[in-house]
């Protein structure tokens, strides 16, 4: 380990293990002030911003016991991102201090990401994050977790970041059952796709749990249509693939060479910004699968954490309470088909109904 890094210990002596490790990098993120080109916004609003704390402190709200293992600069923005996440509730005792390389930072306009007047702009190259690897991140970190959850950011950021990648999704005894969102960024891949594909591929196929959206399979492998995905993705035991409003099917072995197959649509949503979605999806999953829901109930819980994210401004969403959550999950079909949530639902009883 670089001798002029710090870290935290993991864990005190006695405590009980954590659900959830996720491990990756954060950044802190600048929030327009109106809609526009960035060129034309005069303010900004700093938050934060990263997957897999996004996910570590959704699970904390939600009750869970979670570590987020990451690689900050010894700044300001490094200081920031780690007393807000310790300030969710997320056991940051694990995060590494680097004294020469920054915290990554990075800037987006209001538009929705999913259109030509997106913009975002990173300056993460250098970051503090890239430098980590299976040399500065000891193993025992994230041992003692029932869940390590991992995501394709990581793998992108440098030759070190995915070598550690494949050094947690190789098997071991013992090793925590490893959660895996594909989240294909082809901007951050030398020669885009056909760079990022193989190696996501590679490492999902290594996991326990894959999360992928059905667009991110066509951009990083040629391929839309759950069967297909699951084809080419035999060895996890759960394969969850999202289509957006159109819901989510898992994939979920039963026996060798057999699967269930379960799809349940996404309630309808009134939204305010379709950030920091499937982060939530992601967290409302994994809590479910935490307290041994069935697969119907960890994908509704999954929709309604990722609407609670789709209702705010910014990637992270006050979860509702749980009781509320297990109520709107446990609806008959046909009232799960007319829900319709908008800002201010997560309060109890406050969603909404369609005819």
């Amino acid at each position: 380990m670089d001798p002029q890094d710090t870290q935290g210990s993991a864990r005190v002596a006695g405590e009980p293990p954590v659900d959830v490790v996720c491990l990756g990098e954060s950044m802190v993120t600048f929030l327009p002030s109106r809609p526009g080109r960035l060129a034309d916004v005069p303010a900004f609003e700093r938050a934060i911003g990263g997957a897999e704390s996004n996910v570590a402190c959704a699970l904390a709200a939600a009750g869970h016991r979670t570590r987020w293992v990451g690689r900050v600069g010894r700044d300001g923005f490094g200081d920031h991102l780690v007393e807000t996440i310790a300030a969710h509730g997320v056991d940051v005792g694990a995060v590494q201090r680097d004294p020469r390389r920054p915290t990554g930072v990075y800037f987006r306009t209001a538009a929705d990401r999913a259109t030509d007047a997106h913009e975002v702009v990173y300056y993460r190259a250098g970051s503090a994050a890239s430098a980590m690897s299976p040399a500065t991140v000891p193993y025992d970190t994230v041992a003692d977790a029932r869940v390590l959850h991992l995501t394709g950011i990581t793998a992108a950021l440098s030759d070190d970041c995915l070598a550690l990648m494949r050094a947690l999704t190789a098997p071991r005894p013992g090793r925590p059952l490893v959660s895996f969102d594909v989240n294909c960024r082809p901007g951050l891949w030398r020669d885009g796709a056909a760079t990022a594909g193989p190696v996501l591929l590679e490492l999902a196929r290594r996991a326990d749990l894959v999360f992928v959206g059905a667009d991110e399979a066509e951009q990083a492998w040629g391929l839309g249509d759950p069967a297909a995905i699951r084809a080419a993705l035999p060895e996890p035991a759960v394969l969850v693939v999202k289509h957006g409003g159109d819901g989510a099917t898992v994939h979920e072995r039963t026996g060798p060479g057999t699967d269930t197959v379960v799809h349940v649509p996404a309630p309808r949503v009134d939204v305010v910004a379709a950030v920091g979605a499937g982060d939530a999806f992601a967290a409302g999953f994994l809590s479910a699968t935490l307290r041994g829901l069935d697969t119907t109930a960890r994908l509704r819980h999954g929709h309604l954490l990722a609407a609670a994210a789709l209702t705010v401004p910014g990637d992270l969403a006050a979860p509702p309470r749980r009781a509320h959550a297990d109520r709107l999950a446990a609806l008959a079909p046909t009232a799960w088909g007319t829900l319709q949530l908008g800002p201010g639902w997560t309060g109890d009883d406050q969603e909404g109904r369609t005819p």
